[in-house]
């Protein structure tokens, strides 16, 4: 997969585009839907697929309170390149680029530089200044500019729409369950293993202390498996202040069950698939690690029991 960070960049495509356009903040089921259709348009039509997508959030320019994303950027590419995305444009999205009208936008951005064939968007998609453009203003432009527009609808659970703000909601309500079956997958953060205070490791479960730049961090017990390269542990994941040793900063710490070298300077990812308490204040340290070993055998259990992989 390409990655082109600026527009500048886009050496342009031997054939017209199939174009998907979208924050496409978590990557969930409505995401997934659109891409695949997006690929099967491209593969079908002889068109080069191609996601157009922004960094920062457009929240940041233009909300009044940013929004907190599901994912970071490199986690979003990482998604883009296990679906077998051909390549990928990142438009820096600031507030020059928030005053471009809808019909400059299609006009000089899509049909113009991208040279669409097909552009493939949400139900739900709105776009140029002050969001004045929206599907059915994109399909006018679109007959006058030369390409087609592909709608596809939302995906529902329930009855509820799957989108970007219900898995942010539900993560930070903790409904860590409802989040994962929106999203199709496991929540997942990643980042850098850094030394801490060492208060597992007195306890007799060491833990890797991450350092990460995801905005949105559960805060309790979790049942969860660590990824570093191709290998995975079933490990247990408390993110949280840790009140029986009153510590005041927020961390977040992964017992790796069964694991025991050191992962300092090593990128981990944490896949989260459910949470089994909140953090208590136990008083004794002694009280703490019983309870965490009473954990440790939830979590053994779980994968034991062939629940997830």
């Amino acid at each position: 997969m390409r990655v082109f960070r600026r527009i500048e960049e886009w050496p342009g495509a031997p054939d017209r585009t199939a174009v998907a356009v979208g924050n496409f903040d978590g990557l969930h089921l409505g995401h997934l839907k659109i891409i695949r259709r997006l690929m099967r348009t491209a593969r079908n039509r002889g068109l080069h697929d191609l996601i157009l997508t922004f960094s920062p959030h457009p929240e940041y320019v233009l909300g009044k309170q940013p929004v907190r994303l599901i994912q970071t950027l490199e986690q979003r590419l990482s998604g883009f390149r296990r679906l077998g995305v051909r390549s990928v444009l990142v438009l820096p999205f600031d507030a020059g680029f928030s005053r471009i009208s809808a019909r400059g936008f299609a006009a000089g951005m899509l049909a113009g530089r991208l040279k669409a064939g097909e552009v493939v968007v949400g139900e739900n998609f709105r776009f140029g200044r002050d969001r004045k453009g929206d599907v059915d203003f994109l399909r006018r432009l679109g007959e006058r500019q030369g390409f087609g527009v592909t709608v596809v609808p939302p995906v529902k659970i329930d009855g509820r729409t799957v989108s970007s703000s219900l898995v942010r909601d539900r993560l930070k309500t903790g409904d860590l369950h409802e989040a994962c079956l929106l999203l199709g997958r496991p929540y997942e953060i990643e980042g850098i293993v850094i030394r801490g205070q060492s208060l597992g490791r007195t306890l007799g479960f060491p833990t890797a202390n991450l350092e990460t730049e995801n905005e949105i961090l559960p805060v309790g017990v979790f049942i969860t498996r660590a990824v570093f390269g191709r290998t995975s542990y079933s490990s247990l994941t408390n993110i949280g202040h840790c009140p029986t040793f009153g510590r005041r900063d927020l961390a977040v710490e992964c017992h790796l069950i069964g694991f025991q070298r050191e992962l300092y300077g090593r990128r981990l990812r944490i896949r989260f698939y459910k949470k089994i308490r909140d953090e208590s204040d136990f008083g004794r340290p002694e009280a703490l690690r019983r309870r965490i070993q009473a954990d440790v055998e939830k979590a053994r259990a779980y994968f034991g029991a062939g629940l997830r992989p």
